[in-house]
């Protein structure tokens, strides 16, 4: 009866959760508790409704008591790597990912994560092989393609670094920064008109990813098309008004500096930031 009526409860919890509801989860977690103190995914039921909260210490301290109770609660261990993450103590996150591993050894988003770590170090060779072992054990997933073409390019193989993000963008249409990192070699290797059909394709598939349109608008600029790159900075300002601070000081879009539309854009947007 006992054990029916914490089934009960957490069902209960995954329902606010759903409805978006995480203070009257975290109730009902803690009447779990209440019933029983060694419930580990109440605890951790509890962590992730502090992490929805944006209260990244009381979330890290109860995926802590989760694993407590339960070593082996390798879910509990990768949001608290995540949550290191976030926080910068980029030591703590890569020992816990690595705790994560040692306990799914098939888990390849902590593979991902881990490189992507890595990478942010410039420690390109561990970089590499956590990213690679994640494409290895799941080769469709779209985060650890896109990281891979990273690592190709931060080590300067662009041809490379274009094969994975393509990779990347037909696994996940959706996920605008394949599109973004794919444009920027293109403009970096001054083929501004691929860039702008990279851009064009992935604003069809996310149309508020605010920094296609202003890549977009600076390869318009660049080839002196100035009422489309006008259009394009008037979208990204909408989507994302500080946008403002990177137009006002690009170089990229000098060609415009004495245009009365943009001076008026950019009179307007400061009046409103």
């Amino acid at each position: 009866m006992l054990l029916d009526n914490i089934q009960i409860l957490y069902n209960i919890a995954i329902i606010y959760d759903e409805l978006d509801n995480p203070q009257m989860a975290l109730k009902t977690y803690k009447k779990i508790i209440s019933i029983d103190k060694r419930q580990a995914g109440a605890f951790y039921g509890m962590a992730t409704m502090y992490e929805r909260l944006e209260d990244k210490r009381k979330a890290l301290k109860l995926y802590f008591k989760a694993v407590e109770i339960d070593p082996n609660y390798d879910r509990a261990y990768f949001y608290i790597a995540n949550l290191y993450d976030e926080m910068e103590d980029k030591n703590k996150a890569i020992y816990y990912y690595k705790k994560v591993i040692s306990l799914n050894p098939k888990d390849y988003i902590a593979y991902n994560n881990l490189g992507s770590i890595y990478e942010e170090l410039k420690d390109y060779d561990k970089a590499y092989n956590m990213v690679k072992r994640s494409i290895e054990i799941s080769p469709n997933y779209y985060k650890a393609l896109f990281n891979m073409g990273v690592i190709y390019k931060k080590i300067n193989n662009h041809k490379k670094a274009v094969e994975y993000y393509d990779k990347s963008i037909e696994n996940n249409k959706n996920y605008a920064d394949a599109y973004l990192n794919k444009s920027a070699i293109y403009i970096e290797e001054e083929k501004l008109q691929q860039s702008i059909e990279v851009l064009t394709e992935g604003i069809k598939y996310n149309p508020y990813a605010k920094y296609l349109y202003y890549n977009r608008a600076c390869c318009y600029a660049r080839l002196d098309e100035t009422d489309k790159s006008i259009k394009d900075l008037r979208k990204a300002l909408i989507i994302y008004p500080k946008i403002i601070e990177m137009i006002e000081v690009d170089e990229d879009l000098n060609i415009l500096r004495k245009d009365e539309r943009f001076v008026a854009l950019l009179n307007q947007k400061r009046e409103d930031v």
